[in-house]
């Protein structure tokens, strides 16, 4: 048998298995998986390889049927160091960050340690708490208050638990912390500002006072943006603030309007809340042209490829250059801002929308 007949032998096999075992409108997917498997046995893959995959695949599994119940509500990811001590101001501000997310039907990620994430955790509640954890042969220990928890997801890997935490998260936010911190507020930053992940609030919490992030920012600024390293319009994706109700506005404001993203082939969606005006979104074709590759920022009706994604919500649509996400950002902090002016009356009017 030559490889084309071997090819097809499989092909045909794998199609059988699907339609049996894993039938439904993602059954092609299945098959791929599947596909790929029996490439990696072809290839010769080792047993450690291997092992890896399989335990990547198991992890991410698992995650993913323990965030679906909960896939519509919003949910804030929140990272800071293990080793803050309960009195300390870092764990109050989160306490109380986590909070006021809560009382706004968000709910939190934490790594479900101790320090600030305990913290998260005890401000949000254990039933609006999710807790990824890593194994670790020291220091990482799951906080009493997500012990136990159905909502509580262990990882061998980081990457897997790194993919998690942004996967679900609408909203990230950084209290002060160690190499872990660092690591997991540059990822967040790369991932943003390459358009790998879509566009989501990133704000950095220091406690009232505190110097931890204006230290960094001032590190950033010396040594990343003086030297061209990123972009001025990359500060504008992050906000850094002492202030526990100014980091809460800054989620809550970036969904005033704005929805959601996602690129339907070439062009990429901006799912809103409500409809901006024509004279609007002719303002924002004026301010932000250069991010544009071709065409025009123009209204549209929801693509026949998102039929499952908010079919009823407005929508702007763009091809986008796929490089300028800072500016993009401050485009959606303008659509944001816009409010309509109310008609004048002779009674008293309501608020604006």
């Amino acid at each position: 048998m030559d490889d084309e007949q071997r090819r097809a032998e499989r092909h045909a096999a794998i199609t059988e298995f699907v339609e049996r075992f894993a039938p439904g409108e993602n059954k092609d997917l299945m098959a791929s998986m599947i596909t790929t498997i029996c490439r990696l046995a072809s290839d010769q893959a080792g047993r450690g390889e291997l092992k890896l995959i399989n335990q990547a695949l198991s992890e991410l599994r698992h995650a993913l049927r323990v965030f679906a119940p909960y896939r519509d509500i919003r949910k804030v990811s929140i990272f800071g160091s293990s080793r803050t001590p309960e009195n300390h101001p870092d764990y109050e501000q989160a306490v109380k960050f986590a909070e006021r997310m809560r009382r706004l039907n968000w709910m939190v990620i934490t790594g479900a340690g101790d320090g600030i994430m305990k913290a998260g955790h005890g401000g949000a509640g254990r039933e609006a708490s999710f807790g990824v954890a890593i194994r670790l042969p020291f220091e990482q220990r799951t906080n009493t208050i997500i012990a136990a928890d159905p909502k509580l997801v262990n990882f061998k890997y980081f990457f897997t638990r790194k993919l998690m935490f942004l996967k679900e998260a609408s909203a990230v936010a950084l209290f002060p912390g160690g190499f872990g911190t660092q690591d997991e507020g540059f990822e967040v930053l790369t991932l943003v500002q390459t358009g790998k992940t879509p566009l989501i609030p990133i704000v950095l919490v220091d406690a009232p006072g505190g110097t931890y992030w204006q230290h960094w920012r001032t590190y950033v600024t010396a040594e990343l943006l003086r030297t061209n390293m990123i972009s001025p319009e990359d500060m504008h994706l992050i906000r850094l603030t002492d202030d526990v109700n100014t980091a809460v506005d800054e989620v809550v404001r970036f969904y005033r309007r704005f929805h959601s993203m996602r690129y339907v082939r070439d062009t990429l969606v901006l799912r809103l809340l409500t409809p901006l005006p024509p004279q609007v979104i002719d303002q924002l074709n004026d301010q932000f042209a250069d991010i544009l590759d071709s065409g025009a920022i123009r209204a549209v009706e929801a693509f026949s490829e998102e039929s499952d994604d908010f079919p009823e919500l407005p929508r702007l649509a763009m091809r986008f250059n796929r490089r300028s996400h800072g500016r993009l950002r401050q485009m959606v902090d303008v659509i944001n801002a816009y409010d309509p002016q109310p008609a004048a009356s002779p009674v008293a009017s309501g608020p604006p929308i």
